[in-house]
C-alpha cells in the first residue's frame, strides 16, 4: 500500500515534468487488499493528491475475495472519494457486477460460454446439440446475425478456435449492450428502474445474490421492491449467486 502511495509521487513528478498532464489523465489507484485499515490509510494518503490527479480508481479486488467483502470494500472506499472527480474499479467485468474493465468476456468465450441477459450459457453441454437458435435473438453481434446456431458453436467448441472466436465476439457486444444500456438509463434518470429490470430478467428463475441485495441498497436501490404479485416469493441466495449452465450428469 505505501509503495502505491510513492509510485504515485513519482509519477505525478514525472507526468508534469514530461507536459503529458496536459493531454493524459493520471489516475490514483487506491490499494489495501481487505485490509479496511490499510484502506482507509492509502485513501486519505492518496486523496491527499487530488490537486493533482484527475481521478481514482479501486485496485486490489476482483481477485476470488467473497463477494460480500468485495463490495463492501468498494464502499468503504467510494464513502471518502471526492464527489468531483471519476473514480472506478478495475478488473469487473461479471455482468450483474454492471462494470467492464475485465477479460472476463473473452476468457469465458474459450471455454465455449456466451454471456445472454438471462445467464451464461455454456454451450459445451449436450443440451445445445439439438438447439438451432442462435445465442441471443435480439444481439447485433455478427455470430447471432449471420445465422451460426448454437448446435453449430456446440459441436465446434471443443474442436475448432474459430467457435471460440464467434462467441467471443458475441460476448463483446453483450458487454457493450449491458454498458450501455446501463449509461443510457442514467442519462434518462431511470437507473434504479433498470438495475431492477435487469437483476429480473437475469437472476429471476433462480433467485437474487443476498450481496446484490444489500449491495444496491446502500445507494438507495431495493431490488425487492415493488415486486409484482408473481415474483412475491423471490429466493435469495447466499454466497456469490454467480449464475451458471452445469452438467446435468450424475458426477460419481
Amino acid at each position: 500500500m505505501q509503495r502505491s502511495v510513492r509510485w504515485l509521487d513519482r509519477c505525478i513528478a514525472y507526468h508534469k515534468a514530461s507536459g503529458n498532464d496536459k493531454t493524459q489523465n493520471l489516475f490514483a489507484i487506491i490499494q489495501g487488499g481487505l485490509d479496511a485499515n490499510l484502506r482507509k490509510e492509502c485513501l486519505t494518503e492518496m486523496v491527499k493528491r487530488k490537486d493533482d490527479i484527475p481521478g481514482f480508481a479501486i485496485g486490489g479486488l476482483s481477485g476470488g475475495e467473497e463477494k460480500d467483502i468485495f463490495w463492501k470494500m468498494i464502499k468503504l472506499c467510494t464513502d471518502d472519494l471526492p464527489e468531483d472527480r471519476p473514480r472506478y474499479s478495475m478488473g469487473i467485468g461479471f455482468a450483474e457486477d454492471l462494470l467492464a474493465d475485465c477479460v472476463f468476456p473473452t476468457r469465458t468465450a474459450r471455454f465455449g460460454v456466451a454471456l445472454t441477459f438471462n445467464g451464461p450459457l455454456n454451450l459445451r453441454l449436450s443440451k445445445h446439440s439439438t438447439d438451432f437458435r442462435p445465442i441471443d435473438d435480439g444481439c447485433p453481434c455478427p455470430t447471432c446475425t449471420n445465422g451460426t446456431s448454437r448446435a453449430l458453436l456446440h459441436s465446434l467448441i471443443t474442436h475448432e478456435t474459430v467457435a471460440a472466436h464467434a462467441i467471443t465476439q458475441h460476448n463483446l457486444v453483450f458487454q457493450a449492450r449491458l454498458v450501455g444500456q446501463a449509461r443510457d438509463a442514467i442519462m434518462e434518470d431511470r437507473y434504479p428502474q433498470y438495475l431492477k429490470n435487469f437483476f429480473q430478467e437475469y437472476f429471476g428463475t433462480i433467485g437474487y445474490p443476498r450481496w446484490c441485495i444489500e449491495a444496491l441498497r446502500t445507494v438507495g436501490v431495493d431490488l425487492l421492491e415493488d415486486v409484482s404479485t408473481s415474483q412475491a416469493q423471490i429466493k435469495i441466495v447466499e454466497g456469490d449467486g454467480a449464475k451458471w449452465e452445469y452438467s446435468e450428469a450424475n458426477i460419481r
